[in-house]
């Protein structure tokens, strides 16, 4: 027996297809196909929100150094406002990476609810739902590999 897939939820084998508890034998699985679902505007908005974090310094930096010059004082009240508006914008440099790390991890996971479905016994049954992008694939690739050496015709 060759294991595809294993993970706490999943388990895609030469034989079997096991999906949380429920076992669906590859040789009663007449097609597999993939679904894309409606996006997920939480997801977006997660994303949207940690782009807005990583430019808010950089953008409070400007605005400090627009008022600097606009404000006509005095050269040593400009160098400081200046200054300290820099300094703010360098602050964000420690925290880009840690921010840019979740926004790659939430393109990684993807906007949408993914499925995967199969007809078992002659009945469309779904096998998974999920909206991280990565696993689905995973999934799907194994599921892809099994049911080829299974000889059980994919379609997408």
């Amino acid at each position: 027996m060759t294991i595809y897939y294993d993970d706490r939820a999943v388990r895609i084998t030469s034989e079997l297809i096991r999906v949380e508890g429920r076992a669906y034998p590859l040789t009663e699985v007449a097609r597999v196909w993939h679904v894309r679902g409606g996006r997920s505007w939480g997801a977006l908005a997660g994303r949207g929100a940690l782009l807005a974090a990583l430019g808010g310094p950089l953008v409070a930096a400007v605005i400090g150094i627009l008022i600097a010059v606009r404000l006509h004082t005095s050269l040593t009240v400009t160098i400081a406002i200046v200054g300290v508006s820099v300094l703010i914008g360098l602050a964000a440099a420690p925290v880009a990476d840690y921010l840019l790390e979740h926004v790659d991890r939430s393109y990684t996971r993807g906007a949408h609810q993914l499925e995967i479905w199969a007809q078992w016994r002659g009945t469309p049954v779904r096998l998974l739902a999920t909206g991280d992008a990565l696993r689905f694939g995973q999934i799907y690739r194994a599921l892809e590999r099994a049911v080829e050496q299974a000889a059980v015709p994919v379609r997408r």
